[in-house]
């Protein structure tokens, strides 16, 4: 049977991730055990009843849920655990290889956890699972849009003042709506002169034109989501013709009711425009999904073979941050298993 053939190819693909979120990437057994170390915090620690918690009526309940999350991480271990057991359940669940993961410093520097401990406890972490299970990771800060100017000047300070090696690049994630991004231009710009790359979230729940600002004013070199970017052929046709990749997160559009229906999913349209595509899983646990699920509903939507689905994971090395030997290693390991 195609289907079963192509999920176990999907199964055993090396593969990179370009847009998934650090503490949206906890599963519930992490949580879980979060939860027991913090019960003030409201977060049931009971699994079946994590299910339920997990489940999103809109993207503002999924905001809420996702904030509670956040406030389970109050020490330097909390981060550190997090971390650690997140690459673990992406190297040994997912085939993965390289990652880059969405971090927001400000909310636990917020709740308590001062930066250079927050760092040390991320680069810790980060080291072992490198080291234990040959899982390469890189950060991207982004600034809480929510959160307003002064989560932006913070999060531009830990990015300069504090930064390490494996810090590659520069977000926006939040609430889009009432969040203009123009009022974030000067961060990304010395975010950009800083030598980070520009990777904000953009048109997942507001139209094309919060695309096109991240564009013009934010110096966009990836998009999170930019699922809206479908509804203007021009842009389609400025994102193609400039490389700009979507990082496209097929499943968590439809959790958080961005796309009604996954046939209705916009990712066959920016294909066929000539965009540039990475699929990705962003908070897998919370919208009960896996990096190799979001390939397998690409590679429907795409009406892929297993030759169509390795393409994908190269093209995820191609739009990655990744050192370049990091980049050829896994390229001949796709290769090699693709045949």
């Amino acid at each position: 049977m195609r289907g079963v053939s192509l999920q176990n190819f999907i199964t055993g693909l090396p593969k990179v991730e370009l847009h998934v979120h650090h503490v949206g990437s906890a599963s519930p057994r992490i949580v879980s055990e979060l939860a027991a170390r913090h019960p003030a915090a409201g977060v049931p620690s009971d699994l079946e009843e994590l299910r339920d918690f997990f489940t999103f009526r809109d993207f503002a309940h999924f905001i809420d849920v996702y904030l509670a999350v956040v406030d389970l991480v109050r020490t330097p271990e909390d981060v550190r655990l997090l971390t650690y057991e997140v690459a673990r359940e992406m190297a040994e669940g997912q085939q993965l290889r390289y990652a880059e993961l969405t971090c927001t410093p400000y909310t636990s520097v917020v709740r308590g956890i001062h930066i250079r401990d927050y760092t040390d406890a991320i680069e810790d972490a980060r080291v072992a699972a490198e080291r234990d299970f040959g899982l390469v990771l890189r950060w991207i800060y982004d600034i809480p849009g929510e959160s307003g100017i002064p989560a932006a000047d913070a999060t531009l300070e830990y990015a300069l003042e504090h930064r390490t090696d494996a810090l590659v690049g520069f977000g926006l994630g939040g609430p889009e709506i009432g969040v203009p991004r123009a009022q974030f231009a000067e961060h990304f710009d010395r975010a950009r002169a800083a030598g980070l790359h520009s990777v904000p979230h953009a048109g997942e729940t507001t139209g094309p034109e919060t695309v096109w600002e991240s564009v013009r004013l934010l110096g966009a070199e990836r998009i999170g989501h930019g699922t809206s970017a479908a509804q203007d052929p021009d842009l389609l046709a400025h994102l193609a013709d400039t490389d700009v990749v979507l990082e496209v997160c097929p499943t968590s559009n439809i959790a958080t009711r961005a796309v009604d229906r996954i046939e209705d999913h916009p990712l066959r349209a920016f294909v066929d425009a000539g965009v540039a595509v990475t699929i990705n899983s962003d908070d897998p646990p919370m919208f009960s999904t896996t990096l190799n699920h979001d390939y397998e509903v690409a590679a429907g939507l795409l009406d892929l073979d297993e030759q169509g689905v390795a393409d994908l994971a190269r093209a995820a090395v191609a739009a990655s941050f990744a050192p370049e030997d990091v980049k050829t290693r896994i390229r001949g390991e796709i290769d090699a298993y693709a045949g």
